[in-house]
């Protein structure tokens, strides 16, 4: 990364940063839609079974794997303090942090996976494939939380390429694999939908393993010697990652969590609209990649100019991709708009399904702008390390604001599932404008003033 010193210069080292994070988004979503469409075609029960296991191993993923994000404002700003030496320490801190929830997971997971799955109506043979899934995708665990803090390191650094690179590596090996245990191709044992966990867990070892390769074998990555010199466990470096991380964590789980509480609550209506509301909410998740990637972008750039004490740099790139993102949701809402029933195809061929998710995508369309302006704002906030207030309006706008405004909705009213989504949309702008709020509250008094000052 560089100083920038126009809006043009700024505008182009974001998106040279941005398209690569999209593109690793993208990435990673294909891998989880490949576990569940490639069980699908090897019996329906394996993809309940490998769909259910998902949807309860993403949310806590997601949360969990946020609280390491911390690693990539923490650098970020040290190489915009130009305190390069110090970046290693961080880093190795990082990775000791996430061996042991790795390890936490894992042990938890061990207690209360079966009541969990019990607790469920589910056929035996779902409830045996989703419990093997899990199993299996945690083999996969440590490596794929170690994996979380050097990505956070390297993307810290601005060179998004490098595990947009490593990720589109991952996808064959991950697909190749999946047909390997899945249908026990080429001497592999023939696994089912648990075999796509056992593809999962073995293509985070090996992604992991290129990533250590890359960081100590490539510059700029070797001049920070990050696996030369053994760092003692540090609990006060854990106590600052932990504190900025944590936030950021449950902010994420309550946002994927919400979803999943709301899909267990439309239990209650038919088939058809459980399949229109999964389809269009898939599409939805889709189309989040764009807002989520301006926001990782925007923490490593407002946190190198912050780092760096270039506060004006700092405002000004908040808002470039709070501009971009509103822009590129217009672009995705008239799409909806336009192609609602062609996307709808994407998913099914029964009229009922079709007509209904179109349904849905409309509503999908007010998701687009409260997510283009929420995301990125949390992303810059992250830049800033202010990261309480995004934990806080995550919880107020989601599950005291959304969740329970659309079960009245959905309840009480003739709007039927789609209430749900209506509350959820809800939420959603409560919490746009209460971030929005603090991001500029943010710029006017703590850094402001530190700018006048400077000049």
């Amino acid at each position: 990364m560089n100083q920038t010193h126009s809006k043009k210069q700024k505008l182009r080292q974001l998106i040279n940063i941005l398209i690569p994070i999209l593109i690793t988004q993208i990435g990673l979503f294909s891998m989880n839609f490949f576990d569940v469409t490639m069980s699908g075609h090897y019996s329906p029960s394996d993809l309940a079974g490998v769909a259910i296991g998902s949807s309860l191993w993403v949310p806590v993923f997601t949360g969990l794997s946020g609280i390491l994000l911390a690693v990539t404002p923490i650098v970020a700003q040290l190489i915009g303090a130009k305190q390069q030496e110090r970046v290693a320490f961080s880093v190795i801190q990082g990775l000791y942090l996430s061996i042991i929830m790795a390890i936490l997971v894992i042990a938890i997971s061990s207690l209360i996976l079966d009541p969990l799955l019990n607790g469920m109506n589910l056929e035996a043979h779902v409830r045996l494939v989703a419990h093997n899934y899990l199993i299996a995708l945690s083999f996969g665990m440590i490596p794929l939380f170690a994996y979380n803090v050097l990505r956070s390191f390297i993307d810290a650094l601005g060179k998004t390429r490098v595990t947009m690179i490593i990720t589109l590596t991952s996808l064959p090996i991950n697909i190749i694999f999946n047909y390997f245990l899945i249908f026990g191709k080429f001497g592999f044992p023939e696994l089912g939908g648990v075999g796509s966990g056992f593809a999962t867990a073995i293509t985070y070892w090996i992604i992991t393993i290129i990533t250590i390769f890359i960081i100590c074998t490539n510059r700029p990555f070797i001049n920070f010697a990050i696996f030369n010199t053994f760092y003692r466990v540090s609990f006060s470096k854990w106590k600052e990652i932990l504190k900025i991380g944590v936030p950021i964590g449950f902010s994420i789980f309550f946002e994927t969590s919400i979803f999943a509480a709301v899909t267990l609550l439309m239990s209650t209506f038919d088939t058809n609209t459980i399949a229109s509301h999964q389809a269009a909410l898939n599409f939805a998740s889709f189309l989040y990649m764009l807002p989520l990637s301006i926001s990782m972008a925007l923490t490593i750039m407002v946190g190198f100019e912050v780092g760096a004490k270039r506060h004006h740099d700092a405002k000004e790139y908040s808002w470039i991709g709070l501009c971009i993102a509103i822009l590129l949701a217009g672009f995705c809402g008239l799409i909806l708009l336009l192609f609602r029933s062609k996307i709808a195809g994407i998913y099914t061929t029964d009229p009922a399904v079709l007509k209904l998710t179109g349904q849905f995508l409309l509503y999908a369309l007010f998701f687009q702008l409260s997510d283009a302006i929420q995301a990125p704002v949390q992303g810059a906030l992250r830049g800033y390390k202010d990261v309480n207030i995004t934990f806080l309006a995550s919880l107020i706008s989601y599950w005291i604001i959304g969740l329970p405004l659309g079960y009245l909705m959905a309840s009480y009213t003739s709007l039927g599932a789609f209430g749900y989504w209506i509350g959820l949309i809800a939420g959603l702008a409560v919490g746009a404008i209460c971030l929005l709020s603090r991001l500029i509250w943010i710029q006017k008094t703590k850094y402001q003033p530190m700018e006048q000052k400077k000049a």
